[in-house]
């Protein structure tokens, strides 16, 4: 079985890692009640979010999974981990009922690659056991935003929507409240029993979910760590002798002597997201707002960390170090990392994974590692967390009664933990179509990569948890390597809130992703920085801050 959907479905997007990650900060699980609504009118009662024993109320009832216990427990807010084969042949089932009831379910959710085919075996074996008859609208992920916007302006809503955090920009994220319905008289308090698999959903997560006081997101819990990974070719490493770098001199006196241009080898692609976390900047969005210890409330980018991260990778840019094409902004960094012509990047969890697999036959020497995160000083590290959920799925406002049980029968299959026969359906499909089994080890065919794709997955999820059987060593170094994180992760003021800015402040911030584009690249000055920190706070982020200050101060520090 893979890692759950929480660990794998960001995709390979510049943008949702920068909206939901600030470059190389953590989610972490657990945290304080959200914010109450402020004002009392409709537009206002969109923003903000619920809190306390108001959104306790609207909570489902957590009943823990005991299925499958993981041979490395989470521990610093890591995943739980699976290095162990599961007897395939002795499956739990944790949705014992078909709870689906076969009628029509239109599902709208944002897919990596290409689209499966309608009525292809896996979405026609998944509906016979679920009970459910879904036409999937899969979305390019690239692109999602745009058309979910589109789709919410508009009159005709899919039954159900998946809705990713760092698309709530705009107007997109006062829609939600309008178009989405409360799911709390499906599932609040004891409700939730009907789906076992959604009530072993933490609590934290589910608090995520709540939009303009009620809930209606159904989330995929996030592991309370790290998710951007600064990956290194350890086998290159290990051929050269090169030693990790542990402070930030050291990498750029690293990267100097591993570049050859001549040989077509650069030591790193741009560097932005690791050094968020080497500096300790705060995360972007809402979660970039926090109380220090002078008592003042600022955001992120008014913290000198803010311009000593981009200047160290503008050093790194004018240095050389930096593979050309990367400079351009050009191609896939990925795919310059497994040729070897670049020796480190960043990019998310799952493509420790994604990477030994796909290099596994074509490149047995091939072996990528996660370097540790150090402070630019080479002492300890400050990583900041992120939400328990970043990702929800939501059913229209107006669905039929037959129409919302059959999503939330989806939902609830989507959830099943590792171990179970749920599971197995959702990450590999039928077997001898999608899969077959070698050694105990389920193996996905060409048909199974095509089709197996992450629409199901995208509708909710267990508790975190990482497991390979094909690579249990990979599992174990994921584990392994969040745990070593999670020991630095701090939160936020705003830290466990599922915050909606008022819309006036919807594109405030906007300019600051292409001006770190061109500033590391040598296409802006240090003075075009600033002087958009200044105009960002005379446009708005200072009042901005006085909404924040108003929140904080009747609802408390989320740390």
């Amino acid at each position: 079985m893979t890692p759950n959907a929480a660990s794998t479905s960001s995709g390979p997007s510049r943008r949702s890692f920068l909206a939901s990650t600030a470059a190389a900060t953590v989610a972490v699980v657990g945290g304080m009640p959200l914010l109450t609504a402020c004002g009392g009118s409709d537009s206002e009662a969109r923003e903000g979010a619920t809190s306390g024993k108001a959104a306790d109320k609207l909570l489902p009832t957590y009943i823990a999974s005991n299925v499958a216990q993981p041979d490395l427990p989470p521990k610093n807010g890591s995943a739980a981990g699976y290095t162990g084969k599961v007897d395939l042949a002795a499956l739990a089932t944790s949705a014992p009922d078909k709870l689906g009831t076969g009628a029509p379910l239109k599902i709208m959710a944002p897919l990596w690659g290409t689209p499966p085919k309608p009525g292809n075996p896996y979405y026609k074996t998944l509906d016979e056991v679920v009970g459910t008859k879904i036409t999937w609208q899969n979305q390019d992920g690239q692109t999602y935003g745009e058309k979910l916007g589109a789709v919410l302006a508009s009159s005709s809503i899919p039954d159900m929507v998946v809705v990713p955090s760092w698309e709530l920009v705009g107007k997109i994220s006062n829609a939600v409240t309008a178009k989405f319905m409360d799911l709390g008289p499906y599932l609040a308090g004891d409700k939730v029993k009907k789906y076992p698999n959604l009530a072993a959903i933490p609590s934290d997560a589910w608090r995520m979910g709540i939009f303009g006081g009620a809930l209606r997101g159904i989330p995929m819990p996030a592991a309370p760590v790290p998710n951007i990974v600064p990956y290194y070719r350890k086998d290159i490493f290990d051929a050269k002798g090169y030693t990790v770098p542990k402070s930030a001199d050291e990498f750029l006196s690293w990267a100097k002597e591993a570049t050859s241009a001549k040989a077509k080898v650069w030591a790193c692609s741009d560097m932005r997201w690791s050094a968020a976390g080497i500096f300790g900047v705060l995360p972007a969005g809402p979660l970039g707002w926090n109380i220090g210890d002078d008592g003042k409330l600022t955001y992120r980018i008014e913290h000198p960390e803010y311009l000593e991260h981009l200047e160290w990778v503008r050093k790194l840019f004018a240095a050389g170090v930096v593979h050309p094409d990367d400079k351009a902004n050009t191609g896939d960094p990925a795919q310059r990392f497994t040729s070897g012509q670049t020796l480190v990047y960043n990019q998310n969890m799952s493509d420790w994974y994604g990477k030994t697999t796909e290099q596994a036959q074509s490149n047995p020497d091939f072996e990528i590692d996660g370097m540790d995160f150090f402070a630019a000083d080479g002492g300890k590290p400050t990583l900041y967390a992120n939400p328990p959920a970043s990702i929800w799925s939501m059913i229209r406002k107006g669905a039929s009664k037959e129409t919302i049980e059959n999503a939330l029968a989806a939902a609830n299959f989507a959830a099943a933990p590792y171990g179970t026969k749920e599971r197995m359906y959702v990450d590999y499909g039928v077997e001898g179509t999608h899969y077959t089994v070698k050694n105990g080890v389920p193996i996905k065919n060409d048909r199974g990569v095509q089709e197996v794709n992450n629409a199901w997955a995208l509708l909710a999820a267990p508790a975190p948890y990482l497991a390979h059987p094909d690579f249990p060593d990979v599992a174990r170094k994921q584990v392994e390597w969040q745990q070593r994180q999670g020991a630095f992760v701090k939160k936020t003021s705003t830290f466990g809130m599922n915050i909606v800015e008022p819309s006036r402040y919807a594109n405030l911030s906007s300019q600051f992703e292409q001006l770190e584009i061109d500033f590391v690249r040598g296409n802006k000055k240090l003075s075009d920085v600033q002087q958009a920190i200044s105009t960002w706070k005379s446009s708005g982020g200072d009042k901005l801050r006085d909404w924040y200050k108003q929140l904080l101060d009747k609802n408390g520090s989320g740390n």
